[in-house]
C-alpha cells in the first residue's frame, strides 16, 4: 500500500507547552526526558492493510490487557534525528534507510511492514506541527522514536493481526555536554547480546533488555558500555549494547566486524564506512577477533577504537577492559581518525558540508 493511499489527519494539541516552557526545556533538554507536544498514529489490520493515519496529542497508549506485544514481545523501533542547519531549515537523514531496516525488523518480528514513503511522511507531518521544539543549539538535534506494536487481543502464539505504528520525538542536547571524550567499555563474557538466527539484527525492544544486565554489570566496572561477542564460538568481536564498534589500524586500515546475522546494520556504521572509500581508506568488514583486538593495541598496531550510533555519532573507545585484563588509556585524547569522521558525519548533517551522497531529507518543506 503506498503513500496516496494513507492521509494524514491533525488534531492539534489544545494544551501545548507554553513558548517560555519549550525554551526552558531546550536550552537543557538531556536525551529521552521530554516529549513534543503531538505524536504520530498509524493503524495497520489483516484485512484493511494500513490506515486511520493521524497527528494527535502526545499522550498514553490504550492497551487491552492480552494485546500481543504485552505478552510476546511484538515490538519493533528506529531512531533517527532531526537537525536545524544555520538557515533555519529543518533536515533528516538517510530516513530511507531508516524505513528499510523497520521493514527488515518487521518481517523478523511477524509484523506488517509499513511503506517506506509513510515512514518518511510520517517524521514530515511531525515537523509540520511540532517544528518549534527542534532545537538549535551546537550539536543539539530532535531525535524522533518511531516504533510498532502488535496490539491485537489475543493470546494465542501467532503474529497479531493487529498493529499500531507511531512516533514520538524528544529534543536531545549534545551527547558529549563537556565535549566528546573516550569511554571505557567492558567485555561480557558470561552473556551475548543475540543468538544464531535469532533477533539480533533486527532492532526491537528485546535485544536491549537482554544487554541491560551485563550493562549494569559494566557501570559497577566503571565503564560506560558492554562489548559482547559472537553467539557461537565467543571470541569474535559483535557489538556493544547499542553501538557499533570500529578499530583503526597504524597503516590507516579502517576494520568493523561484518554483519553476521546478530548484528545491528547501522545506519551511522554504513555512513563511516562510505565516508573512509570516499577518502581512499582500506575498509574492511570481516571477523575481528578479541585476541586481535587485544594483541593489536599492545603492540601498537591498532592505534584508535571508536563506536557509532545515531545518539552519540561516534564515541572515541580509550580502553577496553574484561576480567583480568585492560588494554588502552582511558586518558590518552582521541583518535586523529575518529574525531575526523565524527566531524565530517556531523558537518553533513548540520548543512556544513556538501551532502554528496543525497543523504539529507528536507522535512520543513
Amino acid at each position: 500500500m503506498s503513500q496516496s493511499s494513507v492521509s494524514f489527519n491533525t488534531t492539534r494539541s489544545a494544551t501545548p507547552r507554553s513558548s517560555e516552557e519549550r525554551e526552558r526545556i531546550l536550552a537543557a533538554p538531556g536525551f529521552g526526558l521530554h516529549f513534543t507536544d503531538h505524536m504520530v498514529e498509524v493503524r495497520w489490520d489483516k484485512d484493511t492493510g494500513w490506515h486511520d493515519a493521524v497527528v494527535r496529542p502526545y499522550g498514553p497508549l490504550q492497551l487491552d490487557p492480552a494485546a500481543a506485544v504485552l505478552h510476546y514481545g511484538q515490538e519493533i523501533f528506529e531512531g533517527i534525528k532531526a537537525y536545524r542547519h544555520a538557515d533555519g531549515s529543518i533536515w533528516t537523514f538517510r530516513p530511507e534507510a531508516n524505513g528499510r531496516r523497520l521493514q527488515r525488523s518487521a518481517q523478523r518480528l511477524a509484523l506488517p511492514e509499513l511503506p517506506v514513503d509513510i515512514f518518511v511522511e510520517s517524521l514530515k507531518q511531525m515537523i509540520a506541527v511540532d517544528a518549534s521544539w527542534v532545537p538549535s543549539a551546537d550539536e543539539s538535534s530532535l531525535y524522533f522514536r518511531p516504533f510498532m506494536i502488535g496490539d491485537e487481543a489475543f493470546l494465542g502464539v501467532r503474529g497479531a493481526h493487529k498493529a499500531g505504528y507511531y512516533v514520538i520525538a524528544s529534543p536531545a542536547g549534545p551527547y558529549f555536554a563537556k565535549g566528546v571524550a573516550p569511554v571505557s567499555i567492558w567485555l561480557s563474557t558470561d552473556y551475548a547480546r543475540a543468538g544464531k538466527g535469532g533477533t539480533g539484527a533486527a532492532k526491537c525492544g528485546g535485544n536491549y533488555a537482554a544487554s541491560l544486565l551485563p550493562q549494569q554489570k559494566a557501570q559497577a566496572q566503571g565503564c560506560s558500555q558492554v562489548l559482547f561477542l559472537d553467539p557461537v564460538e565467543g571470541k569474535y568481536l559483535e557489538e556493544l549494547g547499542g553501538m557499533n564498534v570500529f578499530l583503526v589500524y597504524k597503516d590507516g586500515t579502517l576494520v568493523t566486524p561484518s554483519l553476521s546475522g546478530s548484528i545491528l546494520e547501522g545506519i551511522t556504521r554504513e555512513s563511516i564506512l562510505q565516508l573512509a572509500r570516499d577518502r581512499g581508506m582500506k575498509v574492511e568488514e570481516r571477523k575481528v577477533t578479541l585476541d586481535e583486538w587485544k594483541d593489536g593495541v599492545t603492540s601498537g598496531e591498532i592505534v584508535e577504537a571508536f563506536a557509532c550510533g545515531t545518539a552519540a555519532v561516534v564515541t572515541p573507545i580509550g580502553q577496553l577492559k574484561g576480567e583480568g585484563f585492560s588494554v588502552g588509556d582511558i586518558n590518552a585524547p582521541a583518535g586523529e581518525v575518529t574525531m575526523s569522521l565524527r566531524k565530517e558525519l556531523t558537518d553533513i548533517q548540520y548543512g556544513r558540508l556538501p551532502d554528496r551522497h543525497g543523504w539529507l531529507v528536507r522535512l520543513d518543506a
